[in-house]
């Protein structure tokens, strides 16, 4: 006997994913269901490749599209409304947005062929031998991240400049011979190919498909080996002086220990070094620069844009007042300011449970408060001293840098920040 009183509700909206075919290339009980439709929620191009049917009512996206979706949904509540979408609506596309508004069980996917496996079956690339980099409406420095000699990419492009913008930034990066192909218009009539590498790139922006996949085979040999595990070079990074060094700044990252969709603050974030490795370690682990001077928040937005990984936000500031607004954080770095009133409490305070803080000190007044944090809280207490082979002379000597007292503390799950406390004994 069926328990009709457990069914799960109908989907508020099915999202029906488009080829460049357009409607002769969806089955037959597709196309049923979009006839069906009493109301056709599209794009312009995507809305015009559907017959027109007698009563049925159309409507563009909104601009701007999130902010506008939630008004243009109740607006028709209770319909039986479907999305036109491209090839898959869950690759980048529009069904995303829609599950993350209404949740999953509310929409429904019907899902094409997307263009990303359509690249891939023209170039015969296995799924597993290339990455897939998405830059529409992003900016397309993020490709740098994923490009490293040897490696194949897919990117999913903005316009029809996005293949002359990522050549211009793989040239400056040493990887000028890297191979590019535009894929126009997968799947459809008027299915295209363009060839050629990205120093030499001159195609004219008018001759590029706006609707294209980007292929890219990386080649070359760029002045730094720029891995995603920390520590990236200093000298990679645009600075002055207000950077926190090589060795240190992969000490600090293995106790912020960053995962996949977690936030960190950088807090007095100078050339913004650890947000950026931070960043690099995952393409979904985000992070905000703060920062009070305005010089050093430009020039960690240019570090950020440069090695990768554009996205990173920057908040010009000082704590803790700038930090009053800001989503709570998984993770917070303390390069500098650590003795202003009330920063480290408002960095421990904002923590998420399981939260890690690491600050960093080369004062010893900054000392003296990681002691008593340390005293108060727990957590990890360590001094480090790097030094470095330098010329003494004909000779070699080794040059030390400044110490760096580094507190490292953990949020407890259970939301209690007190240490155990040992038992006295008798």
């Amino acid at each position: 006997m069926t328990d009709r009183s457990s069914a799960p509700a109908p989907p508020r909206v099915v999202v029906v994913g488009l080829g460049d075919d357009g409607w002769p290339g969806l089955p037959e009980v597709v196309r049923t269901r979009v006839r069906g439709a009493e109301v056709l929620l599209g794009s312009p191009r995507h809305l015009a490749l559907v017959p027109q049917v007698a009563g049925q009512r159309r409507a563009p996206w909104p601009r701007p599209l999130r902010a506008g979706l939630p008004a243009l949904l109740d607006e028709h509540a209770g319909r039986r409304v479907v999305v036109l979408a491209s090839g898959d609506p869950l690759l980048s596309g529009v069904g995303t947005t829609l599950v993350d508004l209404l949740g999953a069980a509310a929409v429904e996917v019907v899902p094409g062929v997307s263009s990303v496996a359509l690249a891939r079956a023209r170039l015969g690339w296995s799924a597993e031998s290339c990455a897939v980099v998405g830059v529409v409406g992003r900016d397309p420095h993020a490709v740098l991240r994923e490009a490293v000699p040897g490696r194949r990419l897919l990117v999913l492009s903005s316009d029809e400049g996005t293949p002359g913008a990522v050549a211009g930034l793989l040239s400056s990066a040493g990887l000028g011979e890297s191979r590019l192909t535009v894929l126009g218009h997968l799947g459809g009539a008027d299915e295209s190919r363009l060839v050629g590498t990205a120093g030499t790139w001159a195609v004219p922006t008018a001759q590029v498909p706006r609707l294209h996949v980007l292929a890219v085979e990386v080649v070359g040999a760029p002045p730094h080996v720029l891995g995603w595990s920390a520590g990236l070079p200093d000298d990679v990074f645009e600075h002055d002086g207000q950077l926190t060094k090589r060795d240190v700044r992969a000490a600090a990252l293995a106790r912020l220990a960053p995962r996949p969709g977690e936030l960190l603050w950088d807090v007095g974030a100078g050339a913004g070094s650890v947000g950026v490795e931070w960043m690099r370690a995952h393409p979904s682990c985000r992070a905000v620069a703060v920062e009070q001077h305005p010089e050093r928040g430009a020039r960690a937005a240019r570090n950020a844009a440069r090695l990768g990984v554009p996205d990173l936000e920057v908040v010009r500031g000082r704590a803790p007042a700038a930090l009053a607004d800001l989503p709570a954080p998984d993770a917070v770095f303390v390069g500098g300011g650590a003795t202003g009133d009330g920063v480290l409490e408002a960095c421990r305070g904002a923590l998420r449970p399981g939260g890690r803080l690491v600050v960093h000190g080369v004062t010893l007044e900054t000392e003296a408060l990681l002691l008593e944090q340390y005293a108060a809280h727990g957590g990890e207490l360590t001094r480090l001293s790097v030094e470095t082979a330098a010329p003494i002379g004909a000779f070699t000597g080794w040059a030390p840098a400044r110490a760096v007292v580094q507190w490292a503390w953990q949020r407890p799950h259970d939301g209690c920040d007190q240490p155990d406390q040992p038992e006295e004994s008798p």
